[in-house]
């Protein structure tokens, strides 16, 4: 006879305790209750459990630091929060420093056993999602390669958003790999063999946004000559990646809302809902709080989706990752022409590393692959390297102030520029800044490694 899952259940009120204690057995669970916050992080230390299920405010710690408490005793532990309606921005903070899910009171016993087992089937496949990271960190997409702190620490937060069934909104400048990020995601969640559909809301036509998403009935109108799903549908028991969510179109935000809200959805000219099973992944270069001020983007609609947020650093704060990721890109290229390996000299390597990369990852990965596709040489030389004039370099001191930059980092940045323009001639670099070389040496090392 197999082992029950055990849960462990924490709460200040002795009757929700008794109640739970009861009832999960019936759902399949073996269940243990504790009233105290501390007694119950002692009994975690003493025995392990499957399950946490925890009330987020009791009187000896409240929200963030019991769920911090109860990760300390167990890193790995599966917890799910349960919280009284006026405490949901709580909950959904709590989820995202690593809880696994949160039920507002009042709840079916159903629903907490819906989602203890969700939890546990998650739980289950980690070791199997682990072995999937070292695989996919060892071919990650472009861009995705995290040399960098900054980096590692927004594929580290993805990861873990892998896990949940949450919306996700992932936010950066344009090109810095947000898409590649978001499959990422699916590749790394439980529903993984189910499928992926993408979607851009900025090419969304006005009149035919509401169609794409959420299908069309035969004879909807004039041109509805038969059913067509919507991507809600065609992502069912998948991930649904809303990419530029900030140009969605305002009138169609509360009917998106009600979608991931309802989990159904109901296609033009139909007279039922339907199921849409899906887990949404969101992306937008604009600053949407900008939007929500200018009443662009409805407030209830942002708070659904970023209840998980993943910031994407540009490439220009992540030069670390520069090298690894042109190594990936020629090595891709190289298999995909059957050409020998195709290297880098050290001085196209420092011309890469200089420019200031506005279009982020996708204008380096352009660079590498126009200087592959237009150089007859094994070894690409600085020449070989083309670089587009950054609009930046000839407003720097906009720039500077648009990022709000220090400044040291101005000076960092109007190095860059000028040893860009003298190809990497330290010499005439030096002279151009009114330096003597030493002085400029001394100044490349303790900035930046070139």
């Amino acid at each position: 006879m197999s082992k029950l899952p055990t849960v462990l259940v924490i709460d200040d009120d002795a009757g929700v305790v008794s109640w739970l204690v009861d009832s999960l057995p019936e759902e399949g669970f073996e269940a243990t209750g504790e009233t105290s916050a501390r007694q119950a992080l002692a009994l975690l230390e003493e025995r392990g459990f499957d399950l946490v299920v925890s009330d987020v405010e009791m009187p000896e710690m409240r929200g963030l630091e019991l769920l911090r408490a109860i990760l300390r005793v167990r890193p790995q532990q599966p917890v799910l929060l349960i919280t009284a309606f006026g405490s949901i921005d709580l909950a959904m903070e709590a989820v995202r420093a690593g809880a696994a899910d949160f039920l507002a009171k009042p709840f079916r016993i159903e629903a907490l056993s819906l989602s203890l087992r969700r939890a546990l089937r998650e739980r289950q496949l980690r070791r199997e999602i682990r072995r999937l990271r070292e695989a996919t960190l060892q071919e990650a997409p472009s861009g995705l390669v995290a040399r960098s702190a900054c980096m590692k620490s927004a594929l580290d937060l993805a990861y873990r958003a892998a896990r949940s069934h949450l919306p996700v909104l992932l936010t950066g400048e344009s090109g810095v790999g947000k898409g590649a990020l978001a499959r990422l995601i699916h590749e790394s969640s439980a529903r993984r063999a189910e499928r992926f559909v993408q979607l851009n809301c900025a090419a969304l036509p006005a009149g035919l946004a509401e169609a794409e998403l959420f299908g069309v009935k035969r004879g909807a109108f004039t041109d509805a000559r038969e059913d067509r799903p919507g991507v809600f549908a065609q992502a069912h028991g998948g991930t649904l990646f809303l990419d530029e969510v900030g140009d969605l179109p305002l009138e169609l935000q509360p009917k998106l809302l009600q979608a991931l809200e309802s989990n159904r959805v109901r296609p033009l000219g139909a007279s039922e809902d339907a199921p849409a099973d899906v887990r949404v992944v969101a992306a937008t270069n604009r600053p949407l709080e900008e939007d929500l001020r200018a009443r662009r983007f409805r407030p209830d609609l942002y708070h659904r989706l970023n209840v998980i947020r993943v910031e994407v650093p540009p490439l220009r704060e992540r030069p670390e990752d520069i090298e690894p990721i042109v190594d990936q890109v020629l090595h891709e290229l190289a298999r995909r022409s059957e050409r020998v390996a195709i290297g880098l000299s050290t001085e196209a390597l420092r011309k890469l590393k200089l420019h200031s990369w506005p279009g982020n990852v996708r204008e380096l990965v352009n660079t590498v692959e126009r200087a592959v596709a237009l150089s007859n040489e094994d070894v690409l030389s600085a020449e070989d390297v083309s670089l587009q004039r950054s609009a930046e370099a000839g407003t720097l001191l906009s720039a500077a102030l648009d990022r709000d930059l220090s400044l040291q980092e101005l000076e960092r940045e109007y190095i860059r520029h000028v040893l860009l323009k003298t190809g990497g001639h330290k010499g005439r670099a030096a002279k151009i800044l009114g330096l003597d070389r030493r002085t400029l040496y001394k100044k490349v090392a303790e900035l930046e490694e070139f």
